[in-house]
């Protein structure tokens, strides 16, 4: 298995996730959770990082981390390990708690801190099937939920010493406007019923942001020769042949042919393009793609439009 890529720079700001091995439990009751919480707050002063934002479910944990010392490989690995080790010698048992490394995406906080901050917070009532709707009931469910950082958003907790409450910002002017600004916000998604991911934004898996945010992870692993980064330089090439993508589809008057590009040339799921351009699922998508091959190949006209675009992203 590949190691995940680590851009690791002063000033960045990452959501971290991990999962338990074999998708198993890391928490198996709430004298667990109070021993990671305790040792996240270890981690906050060892080793200088802000954490933004938590959420503890039971078999993966979520939390948004700023690094000011860039340091993040060293704090997140000693909390996994540090908590691994107390896990092991409550239970007596031996061997990994945690599946390979922790997962990290660099984030642009002034674009994506509300956003991910209100989708991390939405874990312990959002369905298990991707994309489905949150349930209106469960709002109050929420509010109850100790084990994460959104009653303290929310006004409802005082926050403990280490959860770093600047984002606060991003929903009001102060402590009291923000935490207003919040439940207002979170009230909303649930009168809307759905949640938004920001994961569809994700840049080569890596990267939640801007222009300079990418350019400045490509320029970081640039350097490097291991084969995660390997690995991600092909996740680059895949972000730039799908920018190029959006660019031919942004030009193109045909409906068919915009769905062909995406899922032929930039590689997107028949589901995810669907949802895009309102069909029920990927199965429509899948539809259209064969008519349009199959006209392609009894219409020289449009095969060498096809073949053009091919052309152009390769």
């Amino acid at each position: 298995m590949a190691r995940p890529v680590r851009v690791e720079f002063e000033g960045a700001v990452y959501h971290i996730t991990a999962r338990g091995n074999e998708r198993r439990a890391i928490f198996r009751d709430n004298k667990d959770r109070e021993r990671f919480v305790e040792t996240l707050a270890e981690m906050v002063e060892r080793f200088s990082v802000r954490v933004h934002a938590y959420c503890l479910m039971p078999n993966h944990y979520h939390l948004v981390v700023g690094t000011p010392l860039g340091n993040l490989s060293q704090a997140v690995g000693w909390l996994q390990v540090t908590y691994t080790v107390r896990f092991n010698r409550r239970w007596r048992r031996s061997g990994h708690l945690f599946h390979g490394r922790f997962k990290a995406q660099l984030v642009e906080a002034d674009e994506y801190a509300q956003w991910l901050v209100e989708y991390v917070h939405l874990n312990p009532v959002r369905p298990r099937r991707k994309g489905g709707p949150v349930a209106r009931e469960r709002a109050a469910e929420l509010d109850e939920f100790p084990w994460s950082s959104h009653r303290e958003y929310a006004g409802l907790r005082s926050a403990p010493g280490w959860l770093c409450l600047d984002w606060q910002r991003y929903w009001g002017a102060n402590e009291r406007a923000a935490a207003q600004g919040y439940r207002q916000r979170v009230a909303s998604l649930f009168a809307a019923g759905t949640v938004a991911s920001p994961w569809v934004n994700l840049r080569g898996g890596l990267v939640l942001g801007g222009e300079e945010l990418w350019a400045k992870a490509e320029r970081l692993v640039a350097g490097k020769q291991g084969q995660d980064e390997g690995h991600w330089t092909k996740a680059i090439e895949r972000e730039q042949v799908r920018m190029r993508v959006e660019d031919l589809v942004a030009g193109e008057p045909d409906e068919r042919i915009k769905l062909w590009l995406l899922v032929r040339l930039a590689g997107e799921r028949n589901a995810v393009v669907g949802r895009r351009f309102g069909y029920r699922d990927g199965a429509g998508v899948a539809y259209v793609l064969r008519r349009v091959e199959a006209e392609a190949a009894q219409n020289p006209e449009l095969a060498q439009k096809l073949a053009q675009y091919r052309h152009s992203v390769n």
